[in-house]
């Protein structure tokens, strides 16, 4: 039975409407958070500054755009935000802790990938980090940080945000797939992550570095890691196809399997359906492996039943923020931080 701790954290909104309620909590781990931060957008749109590099955002946008024409905006907006209420209650009833804050503007087209811009650590740090997209930097918000300070236990918060200044980027648990349990950090090349400043991080928070190049199979880098692999306590998933050089992708796997994880290896055509974009979350019954309606279609028979002996798979359907070029990892900014 998992403990439950004894500090509710309210379910928090933004605007004049706004009514905080409390959610369910469960024993924070290491590895799988039993919390969540969530971010609901109002004014749902893809955005175009992040479409250069995102294939997964230009493929969807292509298809997507011709349905979304005969809608209004208005609906499109409707749809995601109901995404988002529907991966929080979804959480809530697996007994994950789940803190929802809304984004009533235009501006921050991407505020509904969190993980980006901030990440917690079960030492009581808070990381900020610098974006690659001018229009993604005001996603950082003040009053997300302090929910965090006045409710969980933050030692510190470690804010990288300047090197934006400097032309170097470092966008989370996005260009990052962290392994907390044995300080690993998992990371492909591309415009999103400066190798020096992932260098830095490693040294900082002593994680041992594990960078590499990842494309698809039209030679464009993988923009972020976490769509292409996801590790868990002990399972982890990963494209290694899509790492093209043979002692690059040798020495990924023999980390992952040192690391004690059973490797269940994914297609490109898999990534493509947000296969990769999934995260291990703790609720009160147990692990469960949070991914999209998409990616879950996506799994093999043989697949399915090798993540089912480690954790419960658990399904939404996100299919319009997917047009964004991200999924449930990408939505999720997990809280590793104790409850006061």
């Amino acid at each position: 039975m998992t403990e439950v701790l004894d500090a509710p954290v309210g379910r928090f909104t933004l605007g004049p409407d706004g009514e905080a309620r409390v959610s369910s909590a469960a024993a924070v781990t290491e590895q799988a958070p039993s919390r969540v931060v969530l971010v609901r957008p109002h004014q749902f749109t893809p955005n175009p500054e992040t479409a250069a590099d995102n294939s997964f955002q230009q493929r969807i946008l292509e298809a997507l755009l011709p349905s979304a024409a005969r809608e209004s905006a208005r609906q499109v907006a409707a749809a995601a935000y109901a995404e988002v209420t529907e991966l929080g209650r979804t959480l809530e009833r697996l007994g994950v802790g789940v803190d929802i804050f809304d984004d009533p503007t235009r501006e921050t087209p991407d505020s509904v990938f969190p993980n980006n811009w901030f990440s917690t650590h079960p030492d009581g740090t808070v990381t900020l980090y610098p974006m690659y997209a001018e229009n993604r930097r005001a996603e950082r918000r003040g009053d997300i940080l302090a929910h965090l300070q006045e409710t969980c236990r933050v030692r510190r918060v470690v804010d990288y945000s300047s090197a934006e200044r400097f032309g170097e980027y470092l966008e989370g648990t996005g260009s990052m797939v962290l392994d907390h349990r044995a300080r690993l950090a998992y990371a492909c090349r591309s415009r999103r992550l400066s190798a020096g400043l992932f260098s830095e991080f490693c040294h900082d928070f002593d994680y041992a570095p594990v960078l590499f190049d990842a494309t698809d199979a039209d030679g464009v880098p993988v923009y972020h890691t976490n769509v292409m692999m996801s590790v868990g306590t002990d399972l982890a998933l990963i494209s290694s196809e899509m790492i093209r050089d043979r002692v690059q992708r040798e020495h990924v796997l023999g980390v992952l399997r040192d690391s004690g994880r059973t490797v269940v290896e994914l297609s490109e055509a898999q990534v493509g359906s947000f296969a990769g974009n999934c995260l291990e979350l703790a609720g009160t019954e147990g692990r469960c492996l949070v991914l999209s309606t998409t990616a879950e279609a996506s799994l093999t028979a043989q697949q399915r039943e090798t993540i089912s002996g480690h954790c419960t798979l658990v399904p939404v359907n996100v299919s319009t923020l997917e047009a964004a070029g991200g999924s449930v990892r990408c939505m999720i900014a997990g809280n590793h931080l104790t409850l006061r």
